[in-house]
């Protein structure tokens, strides 16, 4: 029997923004729908409730503010994950007090919002005890602890390198374009160093390999980067 698959609804003006999260988030298995302001969203709230609401704050006609208030209003309990280019503590205060779950500031990383969706949708369902743990050939990642083993031994990963190698994890087997990883670990808007992605690729590689294990994260010439067996 299929999986069913949670559903979410993306509230943003930002065509940007909903067009990222519909592509990206269709891509990891859900359902996903949009809509370009606060009215547009509790119009089709009213229709059917989703399992999970991405909200932005600052749209035109209704803000997110008003719309987290009136679903809480109504009875509803969906888990909410506020949007928002704003980064003051009475912002984020102002969104939590009114019944938003989880916060998240513009510009993000996809890895992280995807993170926090998961962890929304696992508390929610009743399995936030249950620990995630990612694992191909001798590579191990525990998502919740943030630790990494190869072979048995831990591997020390920063921030990004953790995310990246969350990616490809969850995509093994998969051929990544690099505009493709670039837009879910650094943003859509990165302008920083243009051979970030490489580093950071290299630094991934040494930390894994250390010890003679084979090389897991592959390049395909012209395509990009894939995790998968010899």
């Amino acid at each position: 029997m299929e999986k069913e698959r949670n559903q979410i609804l993306v509230i943003d003006d930002d065509q940007k923004i909903t067009s990222l999260l519909k592509r990206s988030l269709a891509f990891e298995g859900f359902l996903v729908e949009t809509a370009n302001n606060g009215e547009e969203g509790l119009n089709k709230i009213r229709f059917h409730m989703p399992d999970l609401i991405i909200l932005d704050v600052m749209m035109p006609k209704l803000d997110g503010l008003e719309v987290c208030r009136r679903i809480r209003e109504s009875g509803s309990q969906v888990p909410i994950m506020m949007l928002t280019a704003k980064d003051e503590i009475k912002d984020k205060v102002t969104g939590l007090d009114i019944g938003a779950d989880d916060y998240i500031v513009k510009p993000f990383a996809y890895e992280e919002l995807l993170a926090r969706v998961r962890a929304l949708l696992r508390r929610f369902s009743g399995n936030e005890d249950a620990p995630v743990i990612y694992r191909f050939e001798d590579l191990e990642l525990n998502v919740d602890t943030r630790e990494c083993f190869r072979d048995h031994r831990k591997v020390e990963l920063t921030t990004k390198e953790f995310e990246l190698l969350y990616m490809f994890l969850e995509n093994v087997n998969r051929v990544m374009s690099r505009d493709l990883i670039m837009e879910r670990i650094w943003g859509f808007d990165y302008s920083g160093e243009s051979n970030v992605l490489e580093v950071y690729i290299n630094a991934l590689r040494q930390k894994t390999e250390e010890h003679g294990g084979p090389r897991l994260i592959k390049t395909v010439r012209g395509a990009g980067y894939v995790m998968r067996r010899e």
